[in-house]
């Protein structure tokens, strides 16, 4: 995998790459101290710190964003028919007001899903003036070129997908060679396209190159600005910012990765990751625990083919320990939608008997109502089946691949 300037391998073949997403304003800091133009705000947890928030800050009017981890915050609808997850409010009583319609609701935008995500932090700014236009900007990881790359639109906003889609001519891009860094005479040539001119096309050059930098030095692989804007006095500021970071590099951003908002995550998420298992929730009810992920899709493929439908990805990979089975079952059995569960190993690295052990102890330590399906090759394989047989639990054993399949969706359908 290809990061800024660097060349380096994921953690094991196969592993889900979980990108970590921050809020808004811990997104604002860290380009306020790389050099980025940002308004200024207070994050705010309380009322109490909302009305502090609005003394402090200077302009009349004052913006109130809920501070979650999905895009379309400003057409979101609350679960109590509360429209809008950001507002612009006339004075500090107005958005002591519209804080309390938002502090403690659930947010439902495009990208949050149905259920929405839970608003804990306010993030209270200055309401910026002279806005002459707004654009979009962004920097990511372009695959095709193995390059960074800035996505730009000189319309800017929140319909930058629907832009793209019906007017992709407008969209603007510009590689970067990642031994060179930003050349400044290209970014002047960018910022051009996007439709700057003079100073404050050197001006948005400038930021170019902070966002550039921090998305190198940070193992960024998303910086987006929306929206990027342009002011009636030749200035540019970053009115809206969204970073996401590479988690292979947790080990040397140890600073960045504390600023993980547990709560904005599905904690079967939180598990898996605390446990090293690839883990992706599906919509099914047929849980699967699988060794390799090559293995958990045909399970997957199989299961569906004999008309039932998988409940989760779940590798626990080569050589999983007892504790990490233990999770795996926690995971799948914390999802209601799951019916049976089939585990389906092939022992290589992995040994068959330490499965066992670990189906054998999660099903008594979680007391598993579910039924499970239990498949075995390879590696100790008959001490495994041993270890099941005697174990006295209602847990079915299954010969090969094909009938495993057949049972969990027989006793998910009954169940």
């Amino acid at each position: 995998m290809l990061r800024f300037g660097r060349l380096c391998t994921p953690k094991a073949a196969g592993m889900q790459r979980r990108f970590l997403n921050i809020h808004e304003f811990q997104s604002k800091q860290i380009l306020k101290e790389n050099g980025g133009k940002v308004e200024f705000g207070i994050a705010c947890k309380t009322i109490e710190e909302v009305e502090a928030a609005c003394a402090k800050i200077k302009t009349e009017k004052k913006v109130v964003k809920s501070q979650i981890l999905a895009g379309g915050r400003g057409k979101g609808t609350f679960k109590d028919g509360y429209k809008g997850g950001v507002h612009v409010c006339d004075n500090a009583a107005a958005a002591v007001e519209a804080a309390k319609h938002m502090l403690g609701n659930t947010l439902i935008t495009k990208q949050s899903g149905a259920k929405g995500q839970l608003v804990s932090t306010l993030y209270v700014t200055e309401a910026v003036s002279g806005i002459k236009r707004e654009l979009y900007l962004s920097l990511i990881l372009d695959r095709k070129s193995a390059s960074p790359m800035f996505i730009g639109s000189a319309e800017g906003g929140m319909g930058i997908e629907e832009l793209a889609k019906s007017h992709p001519e407008k969209i603007k891009t510009m590689r970067v060679n990642i031994a060179e860094g930003v050349d400044h005479d290209a970014a002047v040539a960018y910022a051009k396209e996007l439709g700057f001119a003079g100073e404050t096309a050197e001006r948005a050059a400038e930021q170019l190159k902070v966002l550039y930098n921090i998305g190198k030095s940070d193992d960024c692989t998303m910086v987006e600005i929306n929206p990027f804007v342009e002011l009636e006095n030749g200035d540019v500021m970053e009115i809206d910012a969204k970073l996401s970071f590479d988690d292979n590099a947790m080990f040397r951003q140890k600073k960045i990765f504390a600023l993980e908002d547990k709560t904005q995550i599905d904690s079967k998420e939180v598990l898996a990751k605390k446990y090293d298992l690839n883990y992706i929730a599906l919509e099914g009810n047929v849980g699967c625990l699988v060794n390799g992920a090559g293995l958990a899709m045909a399970t997957m493929d199989l299961i569906s083919l004999h008309g039932g439908s998988p409940a989760n990805f779940l590798d626990v990979g080569g050589s999983a320990s007892e504790e990490q089975i233990v999770a795996a079952f926690k995971i799948i059995t914390g999802d209601p939608n799951v019916k049976s569960i089939l585990v389906n190993i092939f022992g290589g690295i992995m040994h068959c008997d330490v499965i066992a052990e670990g189906v054998v102890n999660a099903s008594k330590t979680l007391n598993t109502k579910v039924p499970i399906v239990v498949r075995l090759s390879g590696t100790n394989e008959q001490l495994g089946k041993d270890i099941i047989r005697k174990s006295g639990l209602a847990i079915h054993p299954a010969d090969d691949f094909e009938s495993a399949a057949l049972k969990a969706v027989e006793l998910a359908k009954s169940h």
